[in-house]
């Protein structure tokens, strides 16, 4: 990744160490979790997957994938056999998980399906959920000692994955939405982002009053929605004050050299991370 492109990916969030991890200042001010998102920076993997593929499932090479994640542990500070996997299928299921979890999805099976969404009290496991488009949505209660970190495409927003998440929490742990501190990951922009009219037609139906902020009519059956301000309507509308939610300001689309997009690739590409565990 060149100086520039570094400088470019900062925003709202900050690049660090060899194998570059974007991380929240918000985050991390609460002294309470590691946490990143990974870039295609750092990694093994060749061709499409170039080169922090941590996707098994899309056609790599599994030992490279391995490695990859080998590499993004030691970036956080820990070992593989801490990542807890989700299993994303686009539905609002949450799953709360602890320690005896850890390693699920990578160094032994699931043992549970149709979950995008992970959340936790217990420290030293890392929730794992994966992206390329999609949007990463994190959550820190620093009251309880609590986190989520959960996956939200249109269907998943529609849904309301970010008030799932934090109804879960919530029911866990005693969270409260005001005490949360969020995060949304990169995901892709309004500007690359088109949909057909009946996704927008999901969406004017369950965010009444936000049409014209979330949807630009092209006037040919087709609309440009904005995924990322759809999630920060369900996170204010769930009780998050509105100076708690960081936006990370980049787009997996507009910047293929430097993050796995769907869009851009037209489905030819690796998969992105999103990491977050308690200390």
């Amino acid at each position: 990744m060149t100086d520039n492109n570094m400088d470019m990916m900062r925003g709202a969030m900050a690049v660090r160490g060899t194998l570059p991890l974007l991380t929240f200042p918000s985050l991390e001010a609460t002294g309470l979790v590691r946490h990143g998102f990974t870039t295609r920076e750092g990694g093994v993997s060749e061709g499409i997957y170039r080169s922090l593929n941590l996707s098994f499932s899309r056609g790599d090479d599994p030992e490279a994938v391995h490695e990859n994640f080998r590499r993004a542990a030691e970036a956080l500070g820990v070992t593989p056999d801490c990542f807890i996997f989700t299993d994303q299928t686009h539905t609002a299921n949450v799953l709360r998980v602890d320690a005896s979890d850890a390693g699920k999805g990578i160094m032994r099976p699931r043992g549970y399906s149709d979950v995008d969404g992970l959340i936790t009290d217990a420290p030293g496991i890392v929730l794992s959920a994966f992206f390329a488009d999609c949007v990463p949505l994190y959550f820190v209660d620093p009251v309880h000692k609590a986190i989520g970190l959960s996956h939200s495409g249109w269907r998943g927003t529609v849904q309301r994955m970010g008030q799932a998440t934090a109804d879960a929490m919530a029911a866990a742990f005693g969270t409260r939405p005001e005490d949360l501190i969020c995060g949304i990951g990169p995901c892709i922009c309004q500007d690359c982002y088109e949909v057909s009219a009946d996704v927008a037609e999901h969406f004017a139906g369950e965010f009444p009053g936000h049409e014209a902020a979330l949807l630009r009519d092209d006037h040919n059956g087709k609309f440009h929605l904005d995924l990322k301000a759809a999630n920060r309507i369900v996170l204010e509308e769930a009780g998050v004050p509105a100076e708690q939610i960081t936006d990370s300001g980049l787009c997996t689309c507009c910047e293929p050299e430097n993050l796995f997009s769907h869009r851009a690739s037209k489905g030819r590409r690796g998969n992105l991370a999103a990491f977050l565990g308690l200390l």
